[in-house]
């Protein structure tokens, strides 16, 4: 079975450029190779030194980053590139050699910040931690996520949001934060730091929620709804991101002109987001989609 799936993304140095995985490769840890010889400890590093365009390779997290000489443009070979990787990886190459030194390690850090809503907490990390959009409801439900797993078994954890870098935790009233928060944060940056899996790789396929799955869900969508995913991905989802919650679009309904969205994270069951949340976004694609929608319907994850 593949399992993993590359994504070309483009960075700001035109001569580099990243090949994202749906998994992760390494535990937390980066390499840096420069040359092939450099590259012993890579099997996978020194199969793309063969290619005769590659400077430098970049490894770390969920990602292989390549620079290029100027000898070819990206545009002609990175599908081609990205198609080497997949084919590697899901054939059982080999990434970094367990005897190889990583380039510079960053201690983990977590640090926990309050949100909107007074019953979640949000803990960030200084590490990517995931690939995709987890939310978990209750231990049976955090099968996929060992780390969710572990803060069910605190009586005070009611839900678990995971997102690319942080992790938004709702409580239930028996506790206050200040007696839990240093707790929770010490149990998130030790599993971290131990190289754990956060969320098990294969999760997100399972739940279809890896990029390939949604975006196969995004082309089947009409025009009209494309729109609305397009808007609240533009100028809902960073603000709410911030806040340690998420806003995902459930459908869009043409007879009705009406759209229905999920409050995640920080945002469900919050006092006044649903309210702030469903005005503003309702006022923002009235706008925006003049005539295509009036209403806009939130609902609690």
């Amino acid at each position: 079975m593949s399992d993993f799936k590359v994504s070309v993304q483009n960075t700001t140095n035109k001569a580099i450029v990243k090949f994202e995985l749906n998994r992760f490769i390494t535990k937390h840890e980066s390499f840096e190779f420069n040359n092939i010889d450099d590259a012993k400890a890579s099997p996978i590093a020194q199969q793309l030194f063969y290619l005769p365009f590659v400077k430098k390779v970049y490894i770390s997290g969920n990602f292989i980053a390549v620079e290029r000489y100027d000898i070819v443009e990206w545009n002609d070979v990175q599908d081609e590139v990205a198609q080497q990787i997949e084919v590697y990886l899901n054939d059982g190459g080999i990434v970094i050699t367990e005897e190889a030194s990583p380039k510079k390690q960053t201690p983990v850090t977590v640090y926990a910040e309050s949100t909107p809503n007074p019953a979640v907490m949000k803990f960030v990390a200084n590490k990517k931690i995931a690939t995709a959009l987890f939310e978990f409801t209750s231990i049976d439900d955090a099968k996929a996520s060992p780390l969710a797993s572990e803060l069910f078994h605190f009586p005070f954890v009611k839900s678990i949001f995971i997102e690319e870098n942080y992790i938004s935790i709702t409580k239930y009233d028996m506790a206050e934060w200040q007696d839990i928060t240093v707790e929770l944060r010490e149990h998130i940056r030790n599993f971290i730091a131990d190289g754990k899996d956060i969320v098990l790789p294969e999760a997100a396929a399972q739940l279809q929620k890896s990029n390939p799955e949604l975006d196969k869900k995004f082309e089947n969508l009409d025009d009209i709804s494309k729109e609305i995913v397009n808007i609240l991905e533009e100028y809902v989802k960073p603000a709410v991101a911030s806040d340690g919650g998420n806003i995902q679009f459930i459908n869009y309904d043409a007879k009705d002109k009406s759209v229905s969205v999920m409050l995640q994270g920080a945002c469900s069951g919050c006092p006044s987001s649903t309210i702030t949340l469903k005005n503003g976004i309702e006022n923002m694609l009235k706008q925006m989609l003049p005539g295509k929608v009036e209403l806009v319907e939130a609902i609690n994850g």
